[in-house]
């Protein structure tokens, strides 16, 4: 198993009551951690992420241009290399993330073709059964839960993304630009990120942990658990949203650093509402004019932001 200071928790012996004084202290304080016996199969995994590299690698321009989604406000289907940029969203810069990707949601799909719509709502049906668990017992461990019912909370508006980050050319490297994708934390209840490891052995991913960044390295068999924003939003601000970021490369390890992350962000619905300056005082960054908000209002204009075109 990779070696990490992030702890490793068995959902299945969570489930039972095990380790639950050491799961809440790093709930509280790190808000992030490993998740092994989660449900979802490595081979899933690589079936999911195959399909995808096969489309984005074979599939031809008019075909990756039949499944961009032409909504600004949703994640869904192909977005091209450098299409996006989170460092426009976090006010951080204009560079862009250097990875292309597919989203999918409960609706309003683009699917390339047949065997991708099977393969990717079979992975999408499983990680959502395993988010929700997942979620249960992040929002169960500091006793603070507020949120209402949480199967409603719960019953919600997930999307899966499977980015892939290629070999940064040398304009990218780290002496030029430090990131492949800026520091932010999840719009999401929680995230889980299955990765495949860069072959040079390079950490791209990394959370802020006590004021440091902190490599996540790929664990076997298992998930890395980022809290997002609604879970301080649901717990009183008992739980943490971690800023991460994923690193450049020097130039001396551009070659076989590039590597996949398939990224299930547990969303609550849109017409999820929460209280605008207690989501400030809990160090979230919420520009709507408002006392309350729904989630649908913060993050459809982060998506509009994301895909703005800005001269560097």
């Amino acid at each position: 198993m990779a070696d990490t200071t992030v702890p490793v928790f068995s959902l299945t012996e969570l489930r039972k009551g095990a380790d639950q004084e050491k799961f809440r202290r790093c709930v509280t304080e790190m808000g992030v951690f490993y998740l092994t016996d989660y449900g979802v199969r490595e081979k899933d995994h690589r079936l999911a992420a195959d399909t995808a590299m096969d489309f984005f690698e074979h599939g031809t321009p008019e075909e990756k241009e039949a499944v961009t989604t032409k909504i600004p406000t949703m994640r869904r289907g192909y977005s091209a290399l450098e299409a996006e940029s989170t460092a426009q969203v976090t006010n951080t810069g204009t560079y862009t993330d250097y990875s292309m990707s597919y989203s999918m949601g409960v609706s309003g799909n683009l699917f390339p073709s047949q065997r991708f719509e099977t393969v990717w709502t079979d992975h999408f049906t499983s990680l959502y059964a395993a988010a929700r668990e997942a979620a249960r017992v992040v929002l169960n461990a500091t006793g603070t839960y507020d949120a209402g019912d949480m199967d409603k909370l719960l019953d919600c508006d997930p999307v899966l993304r499977l980015r892939y980050f290629p070999e940064v050319p040398e304009h990218r490297a780290a002496e030029r630009e430090p990131r492949r994708m800026a520091p932010h934390y999840d719009l999401s209840i929680i995230t889980l990120i299955h990765q495949t490891p860069c072959a040079n052995g390079f950490v791209s991913l990394q959370a802020e942990i006590g004021g440091t960044m902190v490599d996540l390295p790929a664990v076997p068999d298992a998930v890395i658990v980022l809290c997002g924003a609604i879970a301080p939003l649901a717990t009183q601000g008992a739980v943490p949203a971690p800023q991460h970021h994923v690193r450049a490369p020097g130039a001396g390890m551009r070659e076989g650093s590039d590597r996949m992350s398939s990224v299930f962000f547990l969303r609550p619905s849109t017409d999820f509402t929460f209280s605008v300056p207690k989501a400030r005082t809990y160090g979230l960054d919420v520009s709507l004019d408002a006392e309350t908000a729904t989630f649908g209002e913060w993050i459809g204009t982060n998506y509009i932001t994301m895909h703005a075109t800005t001269e560097s």
